[in-house]
Parts: structure tokens; sequence; C-alpha cells
């Protein structure tokens, strides 16, 4: 039973991901996302992404983030949606500048929603 709920807690987190991105892609220019379901798509593989790749980046880029009292986590938030664009189709973003404002507002929708891409929680 508790396999059972952890997969619907996980396909819950990727629709209400997926409600986010495309509210988020809605008041950005620079982002752009050709249908529904690519939203959706962007949901799970960001959730992927903060799962396996963001720890180790994470984990290398600890001093710097030290060092600029945690705002270097902004950069690596941006990198892991520049991330989503090269692997996903239909997903596109303007440039770097876009991709950190998209994970800030993704964030602030996230938190609205009481939905977190991270993944990880218990």
């Amino acid at each position: 039973m508790g396999n059972q709920s952890k997969a619907s807690s996980f396909l819950v987190k990727i629709l209400i991901g997926g409600i986010s991105v495309l509210i988020a892609e809605f008041f950005l220019k620079g982002i752009h996302i050709d249908t529904f379901m690519t939203g959706f798509i962007l949901a799970a593989v960001i959730i992927l992404i903060n799962l396996l790749i963001k720890p180790i980046l994470v984990f290398l880029t600890f001093p710097i983030t030290i060092i600029t009292l945690g705002l270097f986590l902004l950069v690596i938030n941006a990198g892991v949606i520049i991330i989503a664009d090269r692997i996903i189709p239909g997903f596109e973003v303007d440039g770097f500048w876009w991709a950190l404002l998209f994970s800030i507002v993704l964030s602030i929708i996230n938190s609205l929603f009481g939905n977190s891409l991270d993944a990880d929680e218990k």
C-alpha cells in the first residue's frame, strides 16, 4: 500500500507541477511550451533532474554557494531549466535570464499550490 501511495503522490506532483509550468509560461514571454502535454512532461523531467543531477551540482558548487550566501542556488535552478530545455522538444527558453526568472516564478507558484518539484519530500 505504501508504494501505491508514493506513486499517486508522484503523479499528483507531476499534475500540479504541469499546471504550475503552464501558468508560469503564460506570464513569461521568453518561455515557450508547445502543448499542455509538454508542460506535464516538463514537470516530470524537472522532478527527475532535481532528484538525480541537482544534488551533485549543489555538492560540487558548495564553496561558491557559501561565498554568495546561497544565491548561487538560483544559478543552479536556472541550469536545471536549461538542461530541461535541451532534453524536451517543444519546450524552449530564450536565454539564461529567462530560465532564471522562470525558475523563480515556478518556485513561487509551486509554493502557493503547496507543491514542490524536488521529489525528495517524505
